[in-house]
């Protein structure tokens, strides 16, 4: 404890007069975890949105890159199951995995048993659904993780400032005196886990709302090129077998 206080006294007086360092030396010691607390919730949300950004922009790109590729493709059927064209990404997974289900079933794309023709799109369609499920999970990642940061950071700083205040009570009451000078740095440092909250909460919502809604963009995306991957799959086989 001593150093703790020879540290705050340090700050006192490197900062010359009422500012966040001051606050800060001013808080109690459960305040000075919950504020080291934020700054690493800050740090980690900051990095997730970042890096959440960049992904789907990559996986964005990608996707582009490759339905532009499959567009120049006549015969979506003629493709390699195992690597369906040059690419990666969620399209190219849907691809790889809707093939793989439709030739599993049969080795020749023309099939004229309407029931072995129908079975086997629903082994496309079922391939299709878990192929958007999981790509679905690659998108909401860390999502999680973001969300718990813009609900508990405001509450992490109430609880300092209520623990704050509750001490800067307490020690008046002991101390059997009653003032504003004495109340005062108590409170004061109190309430600066409260902005801090709201520093951290503040910008992760915004960011978080924004990924939240380019992530469900991407989902629909997703679900609506499946169902083209589908369409196509099932009008290539019927005109292979009517040939």
């Amino acid at each position: 404890m001593s150093f703790s206080l020879f540290l705050d006294s340090l700050i006192i007086q490197a900062a010359g007069g009422p500012n966040v360092f001051t606050y800060f030396a001013q808080s109690n010691f459960a305040g000075k975890i919950v504020i080291f607390i934020l700054v690493v919730c800050s740090v980690v949300a900051w990095s997730v949105m970042l890096g959440k950004y960049m992904d789907l922009s990559r996986l964005r790109s990608q996707n582009q890159r490759y339905e532009h590729m499959l567009s120049k493709e006549p015969h979506l059927l003629a493709l390699d199951p195992d690597r369906p064209g040059k690419g990666g990404g969620p399209y190219y997974n849907i691809v790889r995995e809707a093939l793989e289900a439709f030739f599993r079933y049969g080795g020749h794309v023309a099939d004229a048993d309407v029931h072995r023709a129908t079975l086997r799109m629903g082994h496309v369609e079922n391939a299709l659904q878990r192929g958007v499920a999981e790509q679905t999970i690659r998108y909401e990642a860390r999502m999680v993780l973001l969300g718990s940061i813009v609900t508990g950071a405001p509450f992490l700083g109430l609880l300092g400032t209520v623990w704050g205040v509750m001490d800067a009570f307490g020690g008046m009451a002991g101390a059997g005196s009653a003032s504003l000078q004495s109340l005062a740095p108590g409170v004061s440092g109190a309430l600066l886990t409260t902005v801090a909250g709201l520093v951290v909460a503040i910008p992760s919502v915004f960011g978080y709302n924004y990924l939240l809604q380019q992530t469900k963009i991407s989902v629909v995306e997703l679900e609506n090129f499946a169902s083209t991957v589908a369409d196509r799959i099932e009008l290539e086989a019927q005109a292979a077998a009517n040939a």
